[in-house]
């Protein structure tokens, strides 16, 4: 959808980082509500993957994956490293590991925000724009990833993007949003190929051509 349409609010409501004021929210079985146990309990269930990485900039890449694992899921330092280094070499920087956020490109910091996620072994991923602050040549190679993602891990992913061939090449449902409301939802296919409301067609008009 377009800017202010509330897709990210949407994606933040689903992990308490913000407030719904109507409706349900249910994750996995546990409703969303004011009650910090099953805030917690969610949240130990769903990562989320920031437009800005969102990294400590005074740790290292390895230290920046390990810090939630050690301290939240009481991992030992051992069993958070390697499971570190596995996430590392599955979005393709197990290199980078010494190095600190700031010598990384964005998609470099992009990646290691997806791996961070990845340690604390989430039933669900959220993603809040994550190409939207990178240069157009470094999109590419997060989108890669997340499609190796999406295709091996198991893990249900929500993304907000405008990245329309990605969207279509990986998602199991399209949900386009306007003016805080969800407008329309379909396959990928007939959502692209045969939209049925006016304002999906005109968005997808003024993207697609």
């Amino acid at each position: 959808g377009p800017t202010g349409s509330a897709k990210s609010t949407l994606t933040r409501c689903r992990n308490a980082l913000e407030s719904h004021q109507e409706g349900k929210i249910i994750v996995d079985g546990t409703e969303l509500t004011d009650n910090l146990k099953k805030i917690e309990q969610v949240r130990k269930n769903v990562g989320m993957v920031f437009q800005h990485f969102n990294l400590f900039p005074h740790l290292t890449v390895l230290e920046n994956l390990t810090l939630g694992p050690i301290w939240v899921l009481k991992q030992s330092q051992q069993q958070a490293r390697d499971s570190a280094m596995q996430y590392l070499e599955r979005v393709r920087i197990p290199d980078q590991a010494s190095k600190f956020p700031g010598q990384l490109s964005g998609g470099q910091q992009q990646r290691v925000a997806i791996a961070r996620s990845l340690c604390m072994n989430p039933k669900v991923l959220l993603f809040d724009e994550p190409t939207s602050a990178l240069d157009p040549e470094m999109v590419k190679e997060v989108l890669d990833v997340m499609v190796n993602l999406a295709e091996e891990s198991g893990v249900t992913m929500l993304c907000v993007t405008h990245e329309m061939g990605f969207g279509r090449k990986v998602a199991d449902r399209v949900v386009f949003m306007d003016q805080g409301s969800i407008v329309e939802q379909n396959t990928p296919d007939a959502f692209f190929d045969h939209p049925q409301h006016e304002r999906t067609r005109h968005f997808l008009e003024q993207i697609l051509h």
